[in-house]
């Protein structure tokens, strides 16, 4: 049965932060095709902006580049505020790429472009804030992070709707508490996230989420970490989400090498099959940077 452009958007919505993001790539193409059908531009747009994110959650990265670039430069072309909006959305979730990849001055660029298509105002504007200050953290600037996080905070003051900014808030919250050598509070903020996530029945934000307490356990408790990075691993792989599956494989792997030879095998296998299938939908240029990381290249040469 065919669908009207308003639920194919809905539905493919749905589907990016609530399921499997798998299911919203081929809603989200009908979406993107009908609304060019009917030069509907600012749907094209949106639809194009959650297909990156859906790609992206995916591991295609390579595809989710080429498809939110255009929408970035688009947007500061454009006069129309749904251009822009959507501009700027789409180069949050390229700052985002980019971070997965370890370029975080790339990801620095794309979030200040971001912030400047936003205004200053609503959702936009929290993406490209939070953004900025999880790419100081890999820049290891602990000031700027800190700016970043409450200027962040403070654009979700009075939204108790913003269920996913407040997840993402306590994400980078842990982030820095890792930064500056404070794992007990980490895992209290990772632990927060996933609670509110499985409230809000977003199971991508739950794996990551586990993802950031496993690691912050590592320096407290490895038993917990171990358990909890099972638990990361096993749904992201539910959820067919390669950049959340190999960093939790490997950390896990690394973890049983001395206690289950066997298990830790199967992890660190498990963790190099993403690496390599995040590693053919990138660029050559990039798909190098990436597989020269040196915690990519330790995994693969292991």
């Amino acid at each position: 049965m065919s669908q009207d452009l308003p639920s194919l958007l809905a539905a493919g919505e749905r589907a990016v932060f609530h399921g499997p993001p798998a299911r919203a790539v081929g809603l989200l193409e009908q979406a993107m095709a009908l609304a060019e059908a009917e030069g509907r531009r600012a749907e094209v747009t949106a639809a194009g902006w959650l297909l990156g994110v859906a790609l992206a959650s995916q591991g295609r990265l390579g595809r989710a580049v080429a498809l939110l670039e255009p929408l970035v430069g688009a947007g500061e072309q454009a006069d129309a505020p749904e251009i822009r909006l959507f501009g700027s959305l789409a180069a949050a979730t390229m700052a985002s790429v980019h971070r997965q990849l370890g370029r975080h001055q790339v990801a620095w660029g794309f979030d200040e472009r971001g912030l400047g298509l936003s205004e200053g105002r609503g959702e936009a504007a929290f993406d490209c804030r939070l953004g900025l200050a999880s790419d100081a953290v890999g820049l290891e600037d602990v000031s700027a992070a800190r700016l970043g996080l409450d200027a962040a905070a403070e654009l979700v003051t009075g939204r108790e709707d913003w269920w996913r900014q407040r997840v993402r808030l306590d994400w980078v919250r842990a982030e820095i508490a890792l930064l500056v050598g404070e794992p007990t509070e980490a895992v209290g903020l990772a632990v927060a996230a996933v609670d509110r996530a499985e409230h809000s029945r977003a199971p991508r934000h739950v794996a990551k989420g586990l993802l950031f307490q496993g690691v912050a356990e590592v320096q407290v408790d490895t038993d917990a970490a171990t358990g909890t990075l099972r638990r990361a691993a096993s749904l992201a792989e539910g959820l067919g989400t390669l950049p959340l599956i190999w960093p939790a494989r490997a950390l896990l792997g690394a973890l049983l090498v001395d206690r289950a030879p066997d298990e830790s095998a199967r992890c660190l296998a498990s963790a190099r099959s993403a690496v390599l299938a995040i590693a053919a939908d990138l660029a050559p240029e990039i798909r190098d940077e990436w597989l020269s990381r040196p915690d990519v290249s330790a995994l693969l040469e292991g």
